[in-house]
């Protein structure tokens, strides 16, 4: 054998190794290795068909030799060689049609399985997905769907396996580590579980958000596990609190009682209450559970009109669940969680019954201490059922009123009541034009302000400002309680402050609700420019650049009331922002009468004005805004200069776009 066939036979032999490894691996269980196995395979064709093609077109012309030899005759070996990859070949792509007809096939499965999960039938939610992986093993949602089908059936172990055939599938699949850190949080294993869903935060950053929340979950979940084991030890210690709050929970779970016997029971267990102990023994012993169900209680809390007994058991069992749920984040969560229990929350805030509202307000208060709890309330309960419960309490005491407020504003300020009140704001919105609609002399000022300004700071968003703009009832009632302050404006110097700062949001809404309301509002701020109080003055002044184009009317009737006047006295002595609205108002009289320009340059007493003619036009875009901002006190002199120009631009599309949301008034200045 001659040293070319020789090395023919050595690549024949190492290509027959190569590819019998690869027909291994296309067999292998593992749907990695088989992929694998496939792209190595395609490759290699690929490289023969190019071989192939670069053979056909290599054919050169030798003039020096007239009888070419002729070719020979392949070897055995090659014939062999070339057969053996015809076959690779046409099983490979038998292999591509199978995978693509079994792809279709799993791909159907596994809409069966998550019809099947969402109808509450996990065993059969599973089948389909066992059956998606028998056509197709490397498809890594169908593990994930799986494992969460098992995490539904509790069988956390089985649930792990199939996250950690996901990750074989596609390492950063960070659905598989989500299911695999709440499997290992079922499992206790916490450290674990955290470091699953920090792995999520590895992979991408941008979930940081739902990344702490599943972390706070494994700390809360660690905290409840360890409060547990010291209320075992106490218990079988003999610790006589701890006995006594197991007994007295047996006694009350007895059915069909006098309600009379369980608001006993229930106050002499809230007094002993004291500690965590207590606490955790009551969730342990499921004291939510054994009063909740209770037929009797249950019946005290949907009786409409209660008598003294029925208020006495509800007023009781609230009491009870402010002492159980105080500092516990997870006995807060086992009460909000249950649905039954999260609704009644709900309901209870508007009865009746003062004691009953008083002392429901005072529980979700105290849940709304922390963030978890925050969350708890604006994930599980019926927010605008709550949201019209608390505006309501403007019609209460004063401390009523603030510590309703204050519930309002703690979730007003959280990320996700915002997001929710955007997208259920057409729902809400009668109940806070009825707050508009409140008489400041029998309201509490204080919870009024708080209740506006939080309307005030939620309008800042442009989906909700443009919804409470476009409602003719919402901006009527603005303007009505506006015209009741303005009877004592400094009794209701916040009230009106605040309202101020709420309008001028709404009027960053073009069209406003109508050319009347506009007028209307701009005849309210003029009158409002005759205050003494510093704030009232910007603000007003503020609306009144919003609104004043709105009309030539408003105009002239603003210039007769000695608008000018007053905004050159705000420039003189006001602030930047008190000077901003007045260099707008002063743009818009002298853009709409000549009149209202003689009296300007006649008021300007600080710097001479040069002729018109002898000065350059400068360009259009925000005038007086861009050159008051540059040289100052020279305002009247730049205004001189763009007084032609202006005129091209409407005045309300000249100050549009160079406005911004305001905030609400006095708990966000």
């Amino acid at each position: 054998m001659d040293a070319d066939q020789e090395k023919d036979l050595q690549k024949f032999l190492k290509n027959v190794d190569e590819i019998t490894n690869l027909i291994q691996e296309m067999n292998s269980d593992d749907p990695v290795v088989q992929q694998n196995a496939v792209l190595e395979t395609e490759k290699r064709l690929l490289l023969t068909e190019e071989d192939q093609e670069e053979d056909e077109c290599r054919t050169t012309l030798n003039k020096t030799v007239i009888s070419p030899p002729q070719t020979a005759v392949k070897s055995a070996e090659e014939v062999n060689s070339e057969a053996f990859l015809a076959s690779v070949e046409k099983d490979a792509k038998e292999r591509a049609k199978r995978r693509r007809e079994n792809k279709v096939l799993a791909d159907a499965l596994k809409e069966k399985g998550n019809e099947a999960f969402a109808e509450g039938n996990y065993e059969t939610a599973i089948l389909h997905y066992s059956e998606g992986l028998e056509k197709l093993k490397d498809v890594k949602v169908l593990y994930t769907n799986r494992a969460q089908a098992y995490m539904k059936l509790k069988n956390y172990e089985k649930a792990l396996v199939d996250c950690e055939w996901a990750l074989k599938c596609d390492e950063k699949c960070t659905k598989a580590y989500f299911h695999m850190g709440k499997a290992n949080l079922a499992l206790k294993n916490y450290s674990v579980s955290r470091e699953c869903y920090k792995k999520i935060l590895e992979i991408n950053p941008k979930l940081q958000t739902q990344v702490k929340d599943y972390l706070n979950q494994v700390d809360l979940q660690e905290k409840a596990d360890l409060q547990e084991k010291e209320a075992h030890e106490l218990l079988d210690s003999g610790k006589n609190t701890a006995v006594n709050t197991k007994n007295l929970l047996e006694t009350l779970s007895k059915p069909d009682q006098i309600p009379l016997f369980y608001a006993g029971g229930i106050e002499i267990l809230t007094e002993m209450i004291k500690e965590c102990t207590e606490q955790t023994l009551f969730r342990m012993h499921n004291g939510f559970s054994i009063i909740s169900d209770n037929e009797v209680i249950r019946r005290c809390f949907s009786t409409a009109g209660k008598d003294a007994v029925e208020e006495t058991v509800c007023v009781s069992v609230l009491k009870l669940w402010q002492a159980v749920c105080c500092g516990n984040e997870e006995n807060q969560r086992v009460l909000v969680m249950d649905p039954d229990r999260a609704r009644l929350l709900a309901t209870l805030l508007s009865s009746k019954v003062l004691a009953i509202r008083q002392q429901s307000l005072a529980l979700l208060l105290q849940l709304a201490q922390t963030e978890s709890g925050r969350s708890l309330i604006i994930s599980h309960l019926d927010l605008t059922r709550l949201l019209e419960a608390l505006v309501s309490f403007l019609d209460f005491s004063d401390k009523e009123a603030n510590t309703a407020m204050g519930l309002f504003t703690d979730l007003a300020l959280e990320e996700r009541f915002q997001v929710w009140f955007q997208a259920n704001l057409p729902g809400v919105l009668p109940a806070l034009t009825g707050v508009l609609k409140t008489d400041p002399k029998v309201s509490s000022s204080s919870a009024l302000c708080q209740c506006i300004a939080i309307m005030g700071n939620l309008s800042a968003e442009p989906a909700t400002r443009r919804h409470m703009a476009a409602c003719e009832e919402f901006g009527d009632g603005c303007l009505s309680l506006l015209a009741r302050c303005e009877e004592d404006v400094d009794l209701f110097r916040e009230v009106i402050y605040t309202l101020l700062g709420l309008m001028m949001n709404l009027c960053l809404q073009a069209p406003f609700v109508s050319e009347v309301w506009a007028v209307e509002v701009s005849r309210r701020c003029l009158s409002l420019l005759n205050s003494q109080d510093g704030g009232i003055l910007t603000r007003a002044a503020g609306v009144l650049s919003r609104t004043l184009s709105s009309s030539l009317k408003i105009v002239e009737e603003a210039l007769q009331a000695g608008v000018a006047k007053k905004m050159m006295k705000f420039l003189k002595t006001g602030g930047e922002t008190a000077s901003r609205y007045a260099i707008k108002i002063l743009a818009i009289c002298t853009n709409s009468y000549h009149e209202a320009r003689e009296e300007v340059i006649r008021l300007d007493k600080r710097a001479p004005v040069p002729p018109l003619e002898t000065q350059p036009v400068p360009d259009n875009q925000s005038l007086l805004v861009q050159q008051a901002e540059e040289l100052g006190f020279s305002i009247l002199k730049r205004m001189w200069l763009g007084w032609n120009s202006i005129t091209i631009l409407k005045p309300q599309q000249r100050w549009q776009n160079s406005l911004e949301p305001h905030p609400g008034g006095c708990v966000y200045q």
